[in-house]
Parts: structure tokens; C-alpha cells; sequence
């Protein structure tokens, strides 16, 4: 798809960002790559269909922004919960096809390693896939993809190569024992949001980096009964 040369045109490049591929339902709005605002809730049960359009209204309403000033949405392209993205998908989608204007992808583990502080270790974001099982992808301290997304069944030597390294995400807390006496920074506070989109989703608009509307689907990596692709 590509984009429509107007939406180039002046200032502002208004982005809204959509996050609902956790337990995490979670809204920003920014313009050029920089944060606006941000409304966001974790619980303990999935809220997206119920809080996703009431989240958009605040967001927008506190970045004094329309529907019609938007240049773009962006949303979290897996791999995480099949209801919340397929509920995160639609509802981008529906907007995206109302106003005219492109669907960005950026994937949930580089969005939640955007959220990760600066240090001179590896970085890998985990997310909750069931029993002793992750979703994971392995990042240098520079954001260079060591290791592709994939599903991985834990142990106590799993990633024992990239140690060094700093997780996040809520597939943490799985971990905490079994690599108690490793080389290991814990950032499990640090849960997916839709913060973690701006930048990445930003440098995509900028390269005209968009999705086709009728056939982009998320990265499930399992389906919604839990087995594997």
C-alpha cells in the first residue's frame, strides 16, 4: 500500500498506537516520533474489547488530536494473545480502512526491548506462552536481532550463549528460579506497551514501510488452542 503523498505534507504526523498483544490493553499517541500521551491497564483477564475504543477516545482527547489529524496506526503484530490481537487488528483495521490512511506492523518483543533501559548487555523480552514455554527474541545492547522470534520451551541453560543479558516482559517471572545463579539483569517490571511502538513505528512511516489492509494477519506462532505452527 503505499501512502497517499499528502499525509507528507505539513507538521504534524500524528501516529496512534495500539498494544493489546498481552494481558496489557495500552494506547499512545505521538507525532513525529515523539510521545503524546498514553492510557494503559494490565489485569488479570483479557479487557481489550471492553477498554480498546474508550482507551482511543481518552488518548486522543488528551493529545487534543481528531481521527481526521491521524497519519498512520500502529499495532503490536505479535507474537502474544490470539483474542488480543485479533481484537487490536480489527479494531486498526476498521480505522484504518474509515479514515484512509496505513496500517503499520512493529512486532510485540521489539516493541517491549524499546522499553528496556540502556546497558552494556543483551536484551531479551519474554512473553507468557503457556506452561514453562516463552515467546522470545534475543537483541544485542545495540538492537541488533541475535536470535529470531520463536517459541521456546524454558530450561536452565536456555540462552546461556547470550549471557550476559537483561529480560523483560511478563514470560519473566517463569525464569526467576530455574536462572537464579545466572549472569542475568531482572527488568520483569518492565511489560509490553504500546510506548514501545512510537519510534520503530514512526521510522516505518517514514519509509513508507505499511501493511496491505485486506491480507495482513499477526505473528501467532501458535493457535488459539495453544499448538504450534
Amino acid at each position: 500500500m503505499a501512502l497517499d503523498s499528502n499525509l507528507n505534507l505539513g507538521m504534524n504526523k500524528y501516529i496512534l498506537h495500539l498494544e493489546t498483544a498481552t494481558k496489557v490493553c495500552s494506547v499512545a499517541l505521538s507525532n513525529c516520533g515523539e510521545f503524546i500521551a498514553c492510557k494503559e491497564s494490565i489485569s488479570d483477564g483479557f479487557i481489550h474489547s471492553e477498554a480498546l475504543t474508550l482507551y482511543i477516545e481518552e488518548v486522543l482527547a488528551e493529545g487534543k488530536v481528531t481521527l481526521s489529524d491521524l497519519c498512520a496506526i500502529s499495532i503490536s503484530s505479535g507474537p502474544g494473545s490470539y483474542t488480543g490481537l485479533r481484537i487490536g487488528l480489527s479494531t486498526a483495521k476498521g480505522l484504518c480502512f474509515a479514515l484512509k490512511i496505513p496500517l503499520i506492523s512493529v512486532d510485540t518483543l521489539s516493541a517491549l526491548m524499546e522499553l528496556v533501559p540502556p546497558r552494556n548487555q543483551n536484551i531479551i523480552p519474554l512473553l507468557d506462552a503457556r506452561r514453562m514455554e516463552v515467546y522470545a527474541q534475543v537483541f544485542s545492547s545495540t538492537g541488533t536481532i541475535l536470535k529470531a522470534i520463536d517459541s521456546i520451551e524454558l530450561d536452565e541453560k536456555t540462552f546461556a550463549e547470550f549471557e550476559p543479558f537483561q529480560v523483560c516482559g511478563d514470560g519473566a517471572w517463569k525464569c526467576k528460579e530455574i536462572w537464579r545463579d545466572r549472569e542475568i539483569y531482572w527488568n520483569d517490571a518492565i511489560v509490553s506497551s504500546a510506548r514501545g511502538q512510537i519510534q520503530l513505528a514512526f521510522h516505518k512511516f517514514e519509509g513508507q514501510q505499511v501493511e496491505d489492509l485486506a491480507y495482513f494477519t499477526p505473528i501467532y506462532l501458535k493457535d488459539a488452542n495453544g499448538v504450534r505452527r
